[in-house]
């Protein structure tokens, strides 16, 4: 299928694709409220020339952009603030309390992101990671409020996939911009259903219970679409987070029935979580061939059997620790 650089869904929101990794998997939100605008999330320094290519399109000049605002500050989300910022002079960069010293000093960032990647691949992934001048960083703890042009913004703090995570409640739209609070769900994956949904349990800090919480809070705002980074608008939400509740079950159970499986745990964790990804995608009527369906995957298994690995460890100390 075809993916276009920039998509408008309404609402003067738009979902641009960031190039990252392939086409229409990681996406900016732009936000336009008569002549100022903001952007959530930006993805990689890759993307900066989209972006800006994008702005133009639209007769949007950098001074009019008001604010860059980070879901959190994993890198496809947030490693091309930095560059994106030296563009836009008027604009100020709104991110979670815990995520804000990572962006003024990027420093243990790179090196975490370095771990889970290696250098090499890390180059050709993000680029050059720029810090962001202090004096330009909003931090935007539970429940802070911000007006575009007058158009209300309320940020949510949202733990689970990251413990600097938040979402921004939209009233305007009824909408959620939700980062990867609220899954992955892509478009190739979309059949006369509606669309296709699994959590993301990327390392470091995934937490079961958080993100179970997390996302039964956003639903108390009875959102009517969702505003995801991986990727773009997605309505029907009751439905899409009823499935992403019975999913990060089904991830969680997979670990606990690998935890004893050693030297050949993370293995057994890719291949037990894809089996249960192609079963709700055979439910969910893909009728795309199953290496295909395996190749949209693979970065998300790889990630999320990392990410639960750590959660399982930390259960295990957890526990240790407590019969101590």
């Amino acid at each position: 299928m075809e993916y276009q650089l920039c998509e408008d869904i309404g609402y003067g929101i738009s979902t641009i694709d960031t190039g990252y990794c392939r086409p229409g998997f990681d996406a900016s939100h732009l936000l336009i409220e008569k002549d100022q605008a903001a952007l959530v999330d930006v993805g990689t320094s890759h993307a900066v020339p989209r972006i800006l290519q994008v702005l133009h399109d639209k007769d949007i000049a950098p001074h009019d952009v008001r604010y860059v605002m980070l879901t959190h500050v994993h890198l496809d989300h947030a490693g091309g603030a930095g560059a994106l910022l030296q563009h836009l002079p008027e604009a100020q960069l709104v991110v979670h309390p815990r995520g804000a010293p990572h962006m003024i000093d990027p420093v243990k960032l790179i090196a975490g992101a370095m771990t889970v990647y290696g250098e090499e691949r890390f180059r050709r992934l993000y680029g050059d990671i720029e810090p962001v001048a202090a004096e330009r960083v909003i931090t935007a703890p539970d429940n802070f409020e911000l007006s575009l042009n007058n158009r209300a913004l309320l940020f949510v703090d949202t733990p689970g996939h990251a413990r600097h995570h938040y979402c921004i409640w939209d009233a305007r739209s009824r909408g959620v911009f939700c980062g990867d609070t609220f899954g992955l769900s892509y478009r190739e994956f979309d059949t006369q259903h509606g669309p296709f949904i699994f959590p993301t349990t990327t390392p470091v800090q995934f937490d079961a219970e958080a993100l179970h919480a997390s996302i039964d809070r956003l639903l108390g705002f009875k959102p009517e679409r969702m505003c995801l980074t991986h990727y773009g608008c997605v309505e029907n939400v009751p439905r899409l987070a009823a499935q992403l509740h019975r999913m990060i079950d089904d991830f969680v159970d997979v670990a606990r029935a690998v935890a004893e499986t050693g030297e050949h745990r993370h293995a057994a964790l890719i291949a037990r979580l894809q089996d249960v990804l192609l079963n709700a995608l055979q439910v969910h009527d893909c009728r795309l061939p199953r290496q295909r369906m395996v190749d949209l995957l693979t970065l998300d298994l790889e990630l999320n059997a990392q990410g639960l690995e750590i959660y399982l460890a930390k259960r295990i100390d957890d526990a240790g620790q407590q019969r101590t």
